[in-house]
C-alpha cells in the first residue's frame, strides 16, 4: 500500500507541475491555485513528520485519491465546470473519507454501535460544514464563488453537504454491518 500511495503521490506532483508550467502566464491567483495542490497531497506525510503520528497507509490511500479528483480533476482540470455531477460525486467521496477518518478516532473503550455510528456521521458532517466554511470565507477575501452562490443561492452547499451525508451514511452502514458480524 505505502508503495501505491508513493506513486499516486508522484502523479499528482507531477501532473500539477505540468500544470503550472503551462499557466505561468495565467498570473498568480492561478500559479497559486495550481501549486497549492502540491500543500494538500503531501500533507499526510507532512502531519506524519510535524506531530510524530503515523496516519495509516489506508487513509492516506483514500486522501490522495480525494485530492486528485477534488484538487487537480475538480479545480485545476476545470472538471466541476465541465461535469455538473462531478462536484457532488466528489463531495459524496468526501463524506466516505471523513467517515473512514472519524471511525480512527472513536475513543477505544467504547462499546456501543450507536455511539460509534453516531460519532463517526457527526465527524463526517462537522468536516463538511468546515469546508463549506472555508470556502465561503475564501470567497469573501479572494473573490470567485466556489459555493456557486450567484447560481444557485444555498443550494450547491446545502447539496454538498447532504451528499457528504450520504457518503457518510453508506460508509456506517458498511461499518455496522462489519461490526455486527
Amino acid at each position: 500500500m505505502k508503495k501505491i500511495n508513493i506513486g499516486l503521490l508522484i502523479i499528482t506532483l507531477v501532473c500539477s507541475f505540468f500544470t503550472i508550467i503551462g499557466e505561468l502566464d495565467k498570473g498568480i491567483v492561478i500559479i497559486l491555485k495550481d501549486s497549492s495542490i502540491i500543500l494538500t497531497a503531501t500533507l499526510p506525510y507532512i502531519v506524519n513528520k510535524l506531530f510524530k503520528v503515523k496516519l495509516n497507509d489506508g487513509v492516506i490511500f483514500v486522501w490522495l485519491i480525494f485530492i486528485f479528483l477534488a484538487h487537480y480533476m475538480g479545480v485545476t482540470a476545470e472538471f466541476y465546470n465541465k461535469w455538473e455531477g462531478f462536484d457532488k460525486v466528489v463531495h459524496t467521496f468526501s463524506g466516505v473519507l471523513t467517515a473512514y477518518v472519524g471511525m480512527l478516532f472513536i475513543p477505544k473503550g467504547v462499546k456501543n454501535i450507536w455511539f460509534k455510528i453516531l460519532f463517526i456521521i457527526a465527524f463526517s458532517w462537522m468536516c463538511a460544514g468546515l469546508w463549506e466554511t472555508f470556502e465561503f470565507v475564501c470567497n469573501i477575501l479572494f473573490g470567485g464563488d466556489a459555493q456557486r452562490v450567484a447560481a444557485t443561492g444555498v443550494n450547491d452547499t446545502m447539496l454538498d453537504m447532504i451528499v457528504a451525508f450520504i457518503g457518510a451514511s453508506l460508509f456506517s452502514l458498511g461499518y455496522y454491518v462489519r461490526e455486527k458480524n
